[in-house]
């Protein structure tokens, strides 16, 4: 079917006048012939997809509402609990804050090994002063029974009582002296990387050489002197280009190991004589180089302990709480005759 012809148009009520379209203004005229051109060749390079404009909307200046001002809140005391609270600190023992474990912050520094390495060595050193004592004791008393044997039979338990002393202290004394040995080497070197960390300037000396210089026999006896001075040097903060100057204290520890190595050097040395009196003078130099072992054992626990002093910070609860007793010489205090009106109770 076909549906014919449109209606008949109506013509228009009398009165009724239809509305006018504006004509087309030239930017609109310019639009439609731009339209109606044909486009250039080639076609294919027309872009399949046109780029997509994003549209955001902002709000203008002042449409946020404002945040309100928070009054702080008025101190109310301490805080309190209704029950006794459960966290607290853990039942530990005291550790560094900033070990952690692969990292630099794991290694201990030289200056915190100081303390503990003084204490260990003092304790052994003047341990070992004592068992060198006890030694030189037991060699005077073989001196004086040899004196005795001179006009006088000895009895049998008594000499051999004081061969087996003599024998028993000697080696122990010579055992255990390395132990001091070793650890006061070991404090040397701990104690000189300290003293140029703190400095901030390099050890003077390279560590071969301080080795060299206590170590070896003969060349450690003026060597000795100048790495425990240039130690003190760099203990007590002085200027690098400056000369070492010992201190009486180390001088008195420098004729102390001057001494026993001398004294051992000859009781050594003594020991090859075959005489009798050459025998009695080896007993006196024996018990010669006991006391100057003791006595070096001792200056070298002073040295240590003021050298460590110097270098690590003291220990609080070493130092005694301080109480006023007795002012002299200070002006009576003003004493307040009435309570001011606002203070409190």
């Amino acid at each position: 079917m076909h549906p014919g012809p449109p209606p008949p148009r109506q013509p228009y009520p009398p009165g009724y006048w239809p509305s006018q379209a504006p004509p087309p203004t030239a930017q609109q005229l310019q639009g439609r012939t731009l339209a109606a051109q044909p486009e250039p060749y080639p076609y294919h390079r027309r872009p399949g997809i046109r780029p997509k404009l994003r549209w955001v909307a902002t709000p203008p200046p002042g449409a946020w509402p404002r945040r309100r001002v928070v009054p702080p809140e008025r101190y109310l005391g301490p805080p309190s609990y209704p029950v006794p609270p459960r966290w607290g600190f853990p039942n530990l023992v005291w550790r560094r804050p900033t070990s952690v474990p692969g990292t630099a912050s794991d290694e201990i520094r030289p200056i915190d090994r100081v303390p503990v390495l003084s204490r260990s060595l003092i304790g052994v050193l003047f341990g070992f002063a004592l068992l060198a004592v006890v030694a030189a004791g037991a060699e005077i008393w073989r001196y004086v029974l040899l004196i005795q044997g001179r006009e006088a039979a000895l009895t049998r338990s008594v000499v051999a009582f004081s061969d087996g002393f003599v024998l028993t202290a000697g080696l122990l004394a010579s055992t255990l002296a390395l132990l001091p040995a070793g650890l006061s080497l070991w404090w040397l070197l701990v104690a000189r990387q300290a003293a140029a960390d703190v400095s901030g300037d390099d050890p003077p000396r390279p560590v071969w050489q301080v080795l060299v210089g206590v170590l070896a026999p003969v060349v450690n006896l003026p060597m000795a002197l100048s790495v425990v001075g240039e130690l003190e040097h760099a203990v007590l903060s002085r200027p690098r280009d400056v000369r070492p100057k010992p201190s009486r204290q180390v001088v008195v520890w420098w004729g102390a190991w001057l001494l026993n190595w001398v004294l051992l050097g000859a009781s050594i040395v003594w020991r090859f004589r075959d005489d009798v009196q050459s025998m009695a003078d080896s007993v006196v130099l024996v018990s010669l180089t006991d006391l100057s072992a003791a006595l070096l054992a001792v200056v070298t626990a002073l040295v240590v302990r003021r050298f460590s002093a110097l270098l690590a910070p003291s220990d609080a609860r070493d130092v005694r709480e301080m109480r006023v007793l007795k002012v002299e010489g200070a002006p009576e205090p003003e004493l307040r005759t009435r309570r001011p009106a606002g203070a409190a109770r």
